[in-house]
């Protein structure tokens, strides 16, 4: 059973094998963009200040997953490659180190969400009661994030086995449970009393309790292609290594989105806190179109890895195109919903005159980057899986740092309006940066694959 699942991403065809493997993550990745639509549109009924709250306290959310999906990028990439090349014990002891090292990096949120939530808040507003806010529900969710480390950990080492099912049924559990306690904590209902923002932190740690509970279950009681075995645990420096050099990138790479919205709310804020609350609100509903593709990427990542191991070109190029295909096509249907109805989208989260002035050309202008977006992606997914992160970082810090900030800084001082056209312009230097470093990554390491098998 284990040598059927282990090398059915080295034989199966591969455009079945992606589907197969990617939309149980996909339909798993739109669950949490409904989650992350639906958390946000029931605090927006409680106060703009609330919904102001929750916008700033998302760039640590962001970091808290940044982490957490770095780490088990690396992980997943060592398990993909370890299981490629036949050498299962090395790809157990990977395993059991991600959900080591997951634990140990949760530490760094737990004495954040202590002693700085409430003043990282305060340096983007001047409302005591949004700090306030802020502050409680970022405390919160950064004190029992270690759930998120954990759950992901799991999540990406059996996703690297080619076991995409049970990392859906993880992410189900979670926002299912989410989507279930917001109303009833934010509200009060069913007898409870009205906690406001503080509810809403509450759903959100619980479901991603019992999401762990459950994939720690899973893990420690069925079997799988890999065993994550914590007795007698001893840190191995070879694994150590072979983990972050994808998963520091990685972790860099991810980190830095949330370090990009701290400076556009910064930006942002010169003009007005309604237009954080738009930049807020555009993330949460562009997850519906980027989520999708992450999805996607869990199944291409595995697939890559395991036949970039194994030597075999052919697959491994099919896979990429295949992804690049898709992934475009998602975006492109992305791009037509915010530019034909950006003002039904922002109508959702009880959205005023200024919002609407803001939002809609904010909306039409940031979705004009999603199709070169798509292929950003897909670049970075084949270089984390063939284990060169440092390619994905670099792009990122050019996307992020190096064009979109400085980009957005210019621009504000000619208009607000302007502010926008930092998205499509970054992405376009990254795509191009793409190209440029896959070509060069082909030629000394992808073209002569297939011969290298053969000798």
């Amino acid at each position: 059973m284990e040598q059927t699942q282990e090398n059915k991403m080295g034989t199966a065809p591969v455009l079945r094998l992606i589907v197969s493997m990617s939309l149980p993550a996909v339909f798993s990745m739109l669950v949490q963009s409904l989650y992350n639509i639906v958390d946000s549109y029931f605090v927006s009924k409680v106060s703009m200040d609330a919904l102001t709250a929750v916008s700033l306290s998302f760039p640590i959310q962001q970091l808290i997953i940044a982490m957490a999906v770095g780490t088990g990028v690396g992980v997943n990439s060592l398990v993909s490659r370890r299981l490629g090349e036949k050498r299962r014990q090395e790809a157990d002891k990977a395993a059991s180190h991600g959900v080591v090292l997951a634990a140990l990096t949760w530490l760094l949120f737990a004495v954040f969400g202590l002693f700085f939530a409430r003043p990282f808040i305060g340096l983007f507003t001047e409302s005591p009661n949004v700090a306030a806010l802020g502050g409680q529900y970022l405390s919160v969710v950064s004190l029992c994030s270690f759930s998120v480390f954990i759950e992901i950990a799991l999540e990406k080492t059996l996703q690297a086995t080619g076991n995409m099912i049970y990392p859906m049924q993880f992410m189900l559990v979670g926002c299912v449970t989410n989507l279930i306690l917001d109303p009833i904590l934010i509200f009060g209902l069913l007898g409870l009393p009205a906690m406001g923002v503080l509810g809403a932190a509450v759903a959100t740690v619980t479901g991603e309790i019992l999401s762990m509970l459950y994939s720690i279950y899973i893990i420690f009681c069925k079997k799988h292609a890999v065993t994550v075995s914590l007795k007698g645990f001893r840190f191995d420096q070879t694994t150590l290594r072979d983990i972050y050099a994808v998963a520091a990138p990685s972790m860099l790479m991810q980190s830095i989105s949330s370090f990009l919205v701290m400076g556009l709310n910064q930006i942002l804020s010169a003009f007005s806190e309604t237009a954080i609350s738009v930049l807020g609100v555009y993330y949460k509903l562009q997850s519906f179109v980027f989520m999708p593709v992450f999805g996607l990427t869990h199944g291409l990542s595995p697939i890559m890895g395991y036949n970039y191991g194994a030597r075999s070109k052919s697959r491994m190029i099919a896979a990429f195109r295949i992804g690049c295909a898709i992934a475009c096509g998602i975006m492109a249907l992305g791009t037509l919903l915010f530019w034909l109805a950006p003002t039904q989208l922002l109508s959702l989260f009880d959205e005023t005159g200024e919002m609407l002035a803001i939002g809609v050309p904010a909306f039409r202008t940031i979705s004009l980057c999603f199709v070169p977006a798509a292929f950003g992606i897909i670049f970075s997914t084949m270089f984390q899986a063939v284990g060169q992160g440092k390619y994905s970082l670099f792009i990122s810090v050019l996307r992020q740092l190096a064009v979109i900030l400085p980009a957005a800084w210019l621009f504000s001082k000619i208009g607000l309006r302007y502010v926008w056209f930092a998205f499509p312009l970054a992405e376009a230097a990254a795509l191009l940066v793409s190209l440029l470093l896959f070509s060069h990554f082909y030629r000394g390491h992808i073209r002569n694959l297939d011969q290298a098998s053969s000798c």
